[in-house]
């Protein structure tokens, strides 16, 4: 049987494209209509951003566990979270928790490393561009990152949160991404990594000046993969902390 894949939501759009994904390709894998077992629960984000906006991760950390006893309950086997910046929480959230975790960074850097990319662009809210989730996991993997400027930072984190967090995508909103791409390629990056889990909605191979990697759909899809191996082992940062 597949593992059953449990997910910790924050931002409604993002969530629903990682479960879309998990649904949709799981029926080409294995077959019409099929996919693993998914239970996901999603504390409002008001209450997740009361804490990052105060830099409070270990709260933050203490949502999110609320969410994996939740799931944890409900009979899932390991977990996903596809919100980018709760990520910064999970030094303070992992060791605790009562279930694996797969971790969104650890999977764009893999597939960026896969892909044979040397230097990618970061987008996501000024949260995560400011923080250590992915300079960690790309510096492990031997890749540059580069960030957005300060202002870009802004713009892109109004555009995040009074618009994409909503469902609405606007062709400002498309611009100002496409301005910051373009300058992340004339800087010498050879892809963009899309990593506020909104941004692909909005952002694709289509109309971005550098190839994308879409943080929520590899998200969904390590996990899809996770569920139908048995023999699948967990990242080596959360292999410690799983719980069997």
């Amino acid at each position: 049987m597949p593992q059953h894949i449990g997910i910790v939501a924050c931002s409604t759009p993002g969530a629903a494209l990682c479960y879309q994904t998990i649904s949709r390709e799981g029926a080409a894998l294995m077959g019409q209509w099929n996919h693993p077992e998914v239970s996901l629960n999603n504390i409002p984000m008001a209450k997740h951003m009361e804490a990052v906006e105060r830099g409070d991760w270990p709260a933050v950390a203490d949502l999110m566990l609320e969410s994996a006893d939740k799931l944890a309950r409900l009979g899932a086997d390991f977990l996903i979270c596809p919100d980018n910046t709760l990520h910064q929480a999970f030094p303070y959230m992992v060791p605790r928790s009562p279930l694996p975790w797969l971790h969104i960074g650890e999977e764009v850097a893999r597939e960026a490393k896969r892909r044979g990319f040397r230097n990618v662009g970061l987008t996501g809210t000024k949260y995560l561009v400011e923080g250590p989730v992915y300079p960690e996991k790309f510096a492990a993997a031997r890749i540059g990152l580069r960030l957005p400027t300060a202002e870009e930072r802004e713009r892109i984190n109004r555009f995040i949160f009074s618009e994409m967090v909503y469902g609405k995508f606007t062709p400002e909103a498309l611009d100002c991404f496409q301005r910051v791409i373009a300058r992340f390629q004339r800087e010498g990056c050879d892809a963009v990594a899309l990593s506020c889990t909104e941004i692909p909605l909005l952002v694709n191979d289509s109309n971005s000046p550098l190839p994308t990697l879409d943080s929520t759909r590899l998200l969904a899809r390590a996990a899809l993969q996770r569920a139908l191996s048995s023999t699948a082992g967990l990242t080596a940062e959360h292999a410690d902390s799983a719980k069997v």
